[in-house]
């Protein structure tokens, strides 16, 4: 199984954040930051104090990252940075459905439109 190396630092949020494109869903808020064919996919993962306490966010961010782990499996992952955003209706939000925000979240960052001009 292969595993995405990790957004971890608040800077490097802040730099998808700044840079990158956004693509909202239902399930999700995704950032997309391609990069020019160096280095690998990074993932990040965040879910705000507004959906809940701590056990709710947990649970949203799980869902998340096994989501996007379902998704990278069978796609080909593109170099880049992604930031994926809990919304409330992740923890509602049918796996399946949850599969396919990512897949549009990656889908984005494949045609390369993550860059804002």
């Amino acid at each position: 199984m292969i595993q995405p190396t990790r957004l971890k630092k608040r800077s490097q949020f802040l730099n998808v954040a700044k840079r990158g494109a956004k693509v909202v869903t239902s399930g999700l808020i995704g950032q997309v930051l391609p990069h020019n064919n160096e280095g690998e996919l990074r993932v990040g993962f965040t879910v705000t104090k507004k959906i809940g306490n701590a056990v709710i966010r947990n649970r949203a961010r799980r869902r998340l990252k096994e989501a996007a782990r379902h998704v990278m499996q069978e796609s080909v992952l593109v170099p880049g940075d992604m930031v994926l955003i809990g919304r409330s209706q992740t923890l509602a939000r049918p796996f399946e459905q949850l599969k396919g925000d990512v897949r549009r979240t990656l889908k984005k960052m494949h045609e390369g439109n993550g860059e804002k001009k």
